[in-house]
């Protein structure tokens, strides 16, 4: 499938969880290559802050992704102030940890809420625009935990999961369109959401920088799904072949119960505090 070609110069560019982390590292690459920035994030002064960090080429906005009405607010600012929106960068997410038993519901709610809702929501609100223009591009930043199941991040698991499946299958329907849909799957990053968990030790991890990097390139590839690192693109075939008690013994060595038995809680428990505020309203 050919889409139609979008530069990233002068091109209007829509990233939620724009405040930091991969969102921020994003925002900045899009803005080196001439696009107009929007940068959303449901934390608005951690969005001010990262506009003005970027320069006068990018623009904060707030918006709670997991609720249609705030990100519909936001989606009609950009459209109002700049007529269009080339590429959205669906980034929002939230990742706590822990007993599968003993998560609050209200984390697990606002875990689907925002991480596969969000992008629902993102979707639904912008690709009508995308369709009306014959050209668009969406990125929507899944995980490798969208493929790989972990002990200790079982709901996170289902959104991821349930994200790749969406993202998948609204490619799949828009296609003819010309409009776009690339899903991008990093392994462990080390942004805040990793907070407290040893990364490393047979655990790929990368930078938000790499990330975005990814996210980035997919605008000129229009590439289905991007494992970040690149090398991971092969896990649905070594899945597939290696037999269960092999593949068990190999995540052992791995030690891929950290997130359940090696966490730091005092290193987490900022970021943990703000999932149970989110969840909270």
């Amino acid at each position: 499938m050919t889409y139609p070609a979008i530069d990233p110069h002068g091109a209007v560019v829509l990233i939620t969880g724009g405040g930091r982390g991969i969102g921020l590292a994003t925002a900045e690459l899009f803005a080196r290559h001439g696009a107009i920035v929007c940068v959303a994030d449901l934390d608005g002064a951690a969005a001010t802050e990262a506009a003005q960090s970027i320069g006068p080429q990018a623009f904060p906005y707030t918006a709670d992704v997991s609720s249609a009405g705030s990100f519909s607010d936001c989606v009609r600012a950009v459209l109002d102030s700049f007529g269009r929106i080339d590429v959205l960068v669906n980034n929002a997410g939230v990742m706590p940890l822990g007993d599968f038993l003993a998560e609050p519901e209200a984390t697990s709610r606002t875990t689907i809420d925002v991480n596969l809702w969000g992008p629902v929501h993102g979707m639904r609100l912008v690709l009508p625009h995308m369709i009306s223009r014959r050209r668009g591009h969406i990125v929507n930043v899944a995980s490798m935990a969208g493929k790989i199941p972990i002990p200790g991040m079982a709901v996170y698991n289902a959104s991821k999961f349930a994200a790749v499946g969406l993202s998948a299958a609204v490619r799949a329907e828009f296609a003819p369109t010309g409009v776009s849909v690339s899903t991008v799957l990093p392994s462990a990053v080390r942004t805040r959401l990793s907070s407290g968990v040893p990364l490393g030790r047979g655990l790929p991890t990368v930078s938000p920088s790499t990330v975005a990097t990814a996210i980035f390139r997919t605008l000129a590839t229009r590439r289905a799904e991007v494992p970040v690192p690149r090398y991971l693109a092969a896990w649905d075939l070594l899945n597939a072949l290696t037999p269960e008690p092999l593949m068990r013994s190999a995540r052992r060595l791995i030690g891929d119960r950290r997130a359940l038995t090696s966490v730091d809680p005092t290193a987490r428990a900022a970021y943990e505090q703000s999932i149970a505020d989110q969840a909270a309203g």
